[in-house]
């Protein structure tokens, strides 16, 4: 007998016809069809989740024998880490196959935001070149990029950055010694000493909020916001009055408090960029995240090591 399997996000077709071949697989049913989740729960073996899916209490309470969480994606803040391992279930992710393509995200939106890649491919549709040249900008080499949360992708971010000459430094809960950056103690402390800040901290309760009006005053007027972390590690109502006051620059997102649903104040400023959730959307990384996904199905129901069990 194939595993049952219970998909809780939205997955790619290639995936989910994937699993659809492999397993005794079921999408989103415990949403579209109540009466057959609850004669199925009995039988779910794994979740197959994204990481913006939301995995609480009170959805295991009902699946008394998952024995997986499986989730296709690096983030797992929608996962409730506690009573999974409460229920003695394990959690797998996609790490590392998505590293380089949101650090090139980053980089992209910086220099978007900073060059006003936006507003002048505008100027020139609109026939305004005709009329003179576009208004000057914000020099992105040389310039002080801050890091916050300096894991995989936030390495990468600062190896692409040396790249243009910025001088890198960083926040996170402890100094690490294997990199020469400065090191900041606080968000706060770090905002005040760069140009850009760049968000790569991981979701969850603890980060929630930590980019707050005190960080967004020491980024200060001149300063830059760029955010493909998690939405909710940026406290949405104050980014918005920082850009309302011109008390920062402008902002890059790419992640959002209430996905997909974007404040239209945001959209309607032309001093940020926005993009949806889209910083590991390439072809090969969602290939590479979705084989990783089945290489750790395929490993749990086989008995073998995980490729990437997840140890927090």
């Amino acid at each position: 007998m194939k595993p049952t399997l219970l998909s809780v996000a939205r997955l790619p077709a290639f995936l989910s016809r994937r699993l659809d071949d492999e397993y005794n697989f079921h999408d989103r049913i415990h949403e579209s069809d109540r009466a057959a989740f609850d004669g199925l729960a009995p039988r779910i073996r794994a979740l197959v989740a994204s990481g913006e899916a939301r995995v609480g209490r009170d959805l295991l309470d009902r699946l008394p024998s998952v024995e997986l969480i499986a989730v296709f994606g690096v983030g797992y803040d929608g996962i409730d880490v506690a009573a999974a391992r409460e229920r003695g279930i394990t959690i797998t992710n996609t790490p590392d196959v998505l590293t380089d393509d949101v650090a090139d995200l980053a980089i992209g939106l910086l220099l978007a935001v900073a060059r006003e890649i936006l507003p002048a491919d505008s100027h020139v549709r609109a026939g305004q070149w005709l009329e003179g040249p576009f208004r000057l900008t914000r020099r992105v080499s040389g310039a002080r990029l801050g890091i916050l949360g300096l894991g995989r992708i936030g390495m990468a971010i600062a190896r692409r950055a040396q790249g243009f000459g910025m001088r890198v430094a960083y926040t996170g809960r402890h100094r690490r010694p294997d990199v020469a950056f400065d090191y900041h103690p606080t968000p706060r402390d770090l905002a005040a000493a760069v140009d850009f800040l760049v968000v790569a901290a991981p979701g969850g309760g603890a980060t929630r909020g930590l980019v707050d009006a005190t960080v967004l005053d020491a980024l200060g007027p001149e300063g830059y916001l760029i955010n493909i972390a998690r939405g909710p590690v940026v406290d949405e109502a104050a980014l918005l009055a920082a850009l309302r006051g011109a008390r920062i620059r402008g902002a890059a997102l790419d992640v959002f408090a209430s996905e997909p649903h974007v404040p239209a104040e945001l959209i309607a400023m032309e001093n940020v960029v926005l993009t949806p959730h889209m910083a590991s959307g390439t072809v090969e990384t969602r290939t590479a995240m979705g084989e990783l996904t089945l290489a750790n199905l395929r490993a749990h129901f086989e008995g073998r090591p995980l490729p990437t069990p997840v140890s927090a």
